[in-house]
């Protein structure tokens, strides 16, 4: 069974209805006893960073959203449950956040429509298990103001971190991979039939930790 972290922000009935499409148990949930117990954890999400640290750390999810970092469940972060994984971000003043993967959240600069909405490409090169199937190039569904500025040095240290890219005036890491750990900026919940795919091959991940 998958949990799907409620803090109190983002399309989790969508999130939920994908895993079933996709014939996987997903359940959301407030308890972290249920986190604890999951076989693979979602972490979505929308909204403001700082906001959402706090209502994890309220609900009394943080302890348990942390566990399920470890590296021996399968775990994926979507869009704002993305960035939360990075050290810090730059949203409203620097707050700390997870920090599985090191670096910081930051917003997009001057030249282009805040937020990024809409179809945009993500190259993968193959390298990562969440794109099993999915052309390199394929569009995926994109809703944010701020993106993740991994430290690649400390991530180099720390262990191998495999990214996808996206090009919205800034070449950004749409997508990455360290370990068990996944996460997308874009939402495949929204994206699709690629956004299927992915899901799936996330399903196929936790059904190979069984």
């Amino acid at each position: 069974m998958i949990a799907i972290v409620d803090y109190g922000r983002g399309n989790l009935g969508s999130v939920e209805t994908a895993f079933a499409r996709v014939g996987v148990p997903a359940v959301v949930t407030q308890d972290a006893r249920v986190v604890d117990d999951a076989d693979a954890v979602v972490l979505p999400g929308d909204g403001a960073f700082h906001d959402a640290m706090a209502n994890l750390g309220m609900l009394g999810l943080l302890p348990a959203v942390r566990a399920a970092l470890d590296g021996r469940r399968p775990f994926l972060g979507i869009c704002l449950g993305y960035q939360l994984l990075f050290s810090s971000s730059e949203e409203f003043g620097e707050g700390q956040g997870l920090d599985a993967i090191p670096g910081v959240v930051r917003r997009f600069g001057p030249g282009r429509k805040v937020p990024h909405m809409g179809w945009n490409r993500v190259w993968h090169g193959g390298r990562l298990r969440l794109f099993d199937g999915i052309a390199d190039g394929a569009h995926f569904y994109f809703v944010h103001s701020y993106y993740p500025e991994a430290r690649v040095d400390d991530c180099a240290r720390t262990g191998a971190l495999r990214t996808a890219w996206c090009d919205y005036g800034v070449r950004f890491a749409a997508a990455v991979e360290t370990g068990r750990v996944h996460a997308t900026q874009f939402h495949p919940e929204k994206s699709q039939r690629a956004g299927i795919r992915l899901l799936e091959n996330f399903a196929a991940i936790v059904k190979e930790g069984r």
